[in-house]
């Protein structure tokens, strides 16, 4: 297989990613809190970066303190900022604490804020532009029924436009008003998915029918067209689950042995961002593939069992780690060779 491209030069954006970017302050045992540069779409698409695919990140981001670090951030990491001039609205916040299993629990302040200034124009313009997209991503607090008349319409659109539709459903209930409201517009949103992501812990949210996550995933995926869905587990690790015409083929993965596991920030977002990287480098490889949906579609078992088992490896790597700290894909491609999945 081919090694993905190196960030050495700018490349044309094959992902494009739309959603979140803020600063947690995290709580510390001292009862200061520690600013962190954070929001799930912006750490997946650093991961992206840091795993040499090449991304586009929508949002704007501040002209303040914060915002000029999100940005450097992301340009370090090789993510292109499709609106790099800042903004004059301020950072989004998010007051985190972590709780005895290393969970994070979550207090946000959005309103009005950088990241926010968006419309769904004003992002199919961005795509547009850039007609060799393949596939476009967001999710958690862009699943926020508030800003329904942005993302919800920009996705539809680049699925019209022929790009994967890749949705994590991500969940933040315990800071929307309207419960009801917020599964509504989150099922909407993941009918459009050619590919979904959730937790174990986000499909008991969605209060989606099955007595277990496999069959709330299988509940989930049969809402829409989705051609896969990304299960995570914690402990138990993953499933992949595949559609093969009218049924649904299921990959496991987990860690052989357990992790000593410092927290999950940044957990998902990382298995997410390794999953596509290894979409993309399994997918270059097929010249008889006109397009990713096309490859998805008949994709092998032996190569679906090495991108999820890339996506555990990648949110393995995080979960040791302080902080969101995404791993590349050389670290992955070790791990998994010096620690195979099971």
């Amino acid at each position: 297989m081919k090694t993905p491209q190196t960030r050495d030069t700018q490349v044309a954006p094959r992902v494009v990613t739309a959603g979140e970017a803020l600063i947690d302050l995290v709580a510390q045992a001292d009862g200061n809190f520690q600013p962190c540069l954070g929001g799930a779409v912006f750490n997946l698409s650093r991961a992206l970066g840091r795993q040499n695919v090449p991304t586009l990140y929508q949002n704007p981001l501040s002209s303040d303190r914060f915002g000029r670090q999100l940005a450097q951030a992301l340009t370090a990491d090789g993510v292109q900022l499709a609106m790099p001039a800042p903004v004059p609205q301020t950072t989004s916040l998010a007051v985190v604490a972590l709780n005895e299993h290393g969970h994070p629990d979550y207090a946000f302040y959005r309103e009005g804020v950088a990241d926010r200034q968006i419309s769904a124009a004003a992002m199919n313009a961005i795509c547009q532009a850039q007609p060799q997209l393949e596939i476009a991503c967001t999710g958690c607090l862009a699943l926020d029924p508030a800003d329904a008349s942005h993302y919800l319409p920009w996705l539809k659109a680049q699925k019209t436009a022929g790009r994967w539709i890749v949705v994590d459903v991500n969940l933040r209930p315990s800071v929307m008003p309207d419960l009801a409201a917020y599964r509504a517009h989150v099922l909407e949103m993941a009918k459009c998915a050619d590919v979904l992501k959730a937790s174990d812990e986000d499909l008991a949210h969605l209060q989606l029918p099955g007595e277990t996550p496999m069959d709330q995933a299988q509940n989930l995926m049969q809402l829409g067209t989705a051609q896969w869905m990304a299960l995570t587990l914690g402990a138990e690790g993953a499933r992949l689950l595949v559609r093969r015409g009218n049924e649904i083929k299921v990959y496991a993965a987990r860690e052989a042995a357990p992790v000593k596991v410092v927290d999950t920030v940044g957990a998902g977002d990382s298995f997410l961002a390794g999953l596509l990287a290894c979409v993309l480098h399994h997918a270059d490889d097929d010249v008889h593939a006109p397009d990713l949906k096309s490859w998805a579609s008949q994709a092998a078992d032996a190569t679906l069992k090495d991108v999820l088992a890339h996506a555990l490896a990648s949110a393995t790597l995080v979960v040791m780690r302080r902080g969101c700290d995404p791993a590349r894909w050389e670290e992955v491609r070790a791990r998994m060779k010096a620690f195979p999945a099971v």
